[in-house]
């Protein structure tokens, strides 16, 4: 129906990468609905492979001291590899997202020092007091990855329309033995992302600045 496509997009239109929460939590009862409306996300053969740990309270606080502590002394060792490179309008896409960033929080660009310590910023989970951790049965390999990114996709949108902001952090997930062993997960387990979550800081300038979209006619091949 024409509303509820007007709903959905007012929801897309809403949701953003958010760098700067206040400490207030969000309610069990939310994050329960939240991760709900996520959990009727479509999956290959209805296998449902997402799971996730979500912290809230002294457990937030406990992993983000532990992740900072890891980050210093280890090397990221992901369980899906990184890009290797980012071809074309793709890293032309991630530079200017990169270069807003540093404007809105007042970054020169050569000051490379400012940068690393923003990027810093991913391993305080940006001040959030939740984190979800997202993993899947690794046997189920890129099909389970691939259903588990509608899951987060479905994730981000519920909150959203909560009022709860979100971004979701591969950078995170390049921690992935230390989070099996912090938060006691099998081997079997592939961590595939984090998602920071609670309620923006509207005065924190990293929320300040908006990425753009490619147009329909650039993603469409429309034949027939």
């Amino acid at each position: 129906m024409p509303e509820d496509f007007d709903a959905l997009n007012r929801v897309m239109d809403a949701r953003y990468s958010c760098r700067g929460f206040r400490p207030d939590p969000v309610s069990e009862e939310v994050i329960g609905q939240i991760v709900g409306t996520a959990g009727k996300a479509a999956s290959w053969c209805n296998a449902q492979p997402w799971r996730l740990v979500v912290t809230q309270g002294d457990e937030t606080e406990r992993f983000r001291a532990a992740l900072l502590e890891t980050v210093a002394s280890d090397k990221p060792g992901p369980d899906l590899e990184w890009p290797e490179d980012y071809p074309g309008v793709y890293g032309e896409r991630r530079r200017t997202c990169g270069y807003q960033l540093y404007s809105a929080v007042g970054i020169d660009r050569k000051d490379h020092g400012a940068r690393a310590e923003q990027a810093m910023r991913n391993f305080h989970l940006f001040d959030a007091p939740h984190v979800a951790i997202i993993h899947s049965e690794a046997k189920l390999g890129a099909y389970g990855a691939h259903d588990c990114g509608e899951f987060v996709l479905g994730f981000m949108l519920a909150a959203t329309a909560q009022g709860v902001a979100t971004v979701a952090q591969a950078s995170v997930a390049g921690y992935a033995d230390f989070i099996r062993s912090h938060f006691g997960l099998d081997e079997s387990r592939r961590i595939l992302c984090a998602i920071s979550f609670g309620y923006e800081d509207p005065d924190h300038p990293a929320n300040t600045f908006r990425t753009e979209r490619a147009r329909v006619r650039e993603l469409l091949d429309l034949r027939g």
